[in-house]
């Protein structure tokens, strides 16, 4: 089951003391590191984030093949951190038509490869199988990318993490405070109602503030921004707590103390990335053209 996103039920250790089964300290420490290399490499030279942006993917990408091999599935992991460059890089220097070129080419090319290397049902499968992991990964995040390419797109860049941070911590501690009404319960138990509530509450603040101060945008439309974030991010974690279900896993890996593996930490980012880079094109036409 899920740890990543905040929408997080309650428990009590013997003390009576709130926890949502995270190592706290460890937790916070790694968190705050991950924000430091973020702003660092986007304050420095914005092009940074995309090394960033690569390590992330490829770790992801790793976790995510080891995960697939204990259902039998082989991915191909070595074309698909190559095509993962290639999208990644492209889309920051080319646009949209380059990311979705070089994506086609990057699951072209992990068909090829893994038909090279023997056929039958269990080269469909892996095959399959990494052309989802392309999907899900290094196409999502190429939005990032394109993000990134704008004018502004340090600014457009930070405020997409910074609504992340915001979705996870507001519904990390309204769930943990006042957490009661499972919101999925089938697919993860710890995520609520209430949860959700502190996750669009501190997002929307965020996404307001974020757009005044950053842009001199419309408050409004930050607060618009920010609730289409965490619905999303929270699907988008849902998504992985379902993956990782069938996988009988509880977290992706554990590059991430406190947090699990950086697929965990990404899951929602991923899918939110389309949704804030298309919002921002369309709430800021005369910067983004």
């Amino acid at each position: 089951m899920a740890q990543s996103a905040g929408v997080e039920i309650a428990t009590h250790s013997p003390s009576g003391t709130p926890r949502a089964g995270r190592d706290l300290p460890i937790a916070i420490g790694v968190g705050v590191a991950l924000l430091l290399v973020v702003a660092g490499s986007l304050l420095f030279r914005k092009e940074g984030f995309i090394l960033v942006a690569l390590l992330a993917c490829g770790a992801a990408l790793w976790e995510l093949a080891h995960a697939f091999v204990r259902r039998g599935i082989h991915i191909p992991l070595l074309p698909l951190l190559v095509g993962t460059a290639g999208i990644l890089v492209s889309s920051y220097t080319s646009g949209p038509e380059a990311l979705l070129v070089a994506f086609m080419l990057t699951a072209g090319g992990v068909v090829v490869w893994r038909v090279l290397d023997g056929s039958g049902p269990a080269a469909l499968r892996d095959a399959a199988a990494a052309t989802f992991a392309a999907a899900y990964v290094p196409f999502m995040a190429g939005f990032v990318m394109l993000m990134l390419a704008q004018p502004d797109g340090d600014r457009r860049v930070a405020l997409f993490v910074l609504l992340a941070v915001a979705s996870d911590t507001g519904g990390y501690v309204a769930g943990v405070l006042t957490g009661r009404h499972p919101l999925a319960p089938s697919v993860s138990p710890k995520k609520t109602w209430e949860g959700l509530a502190g996750s669009l509450v501190l997002a929307g603040g965020v996404g307001a503030a974020g757009m005044v101060v950053a842009f001199g945008g419309s408050p409004v439309v930050g607060v618009a921004l920010g609730v289409a974030s965490v619905l999303t991010s929270t699907l988008g974690d849902l998504a992985e707590s379902l993956l990782k279900r069938d996988l009988e896993l509880k977290d992706m890996g554990t590059l991430l103390p406190g947090h699990g593996g950086v697929l965990d930490r990404l899951d929602s980012l991923l899918l939110t990335a389309p949704l804030v880079y298309l919002l921002l094109l369309v709430a800021l036409p005369k910067v983004a053209l």
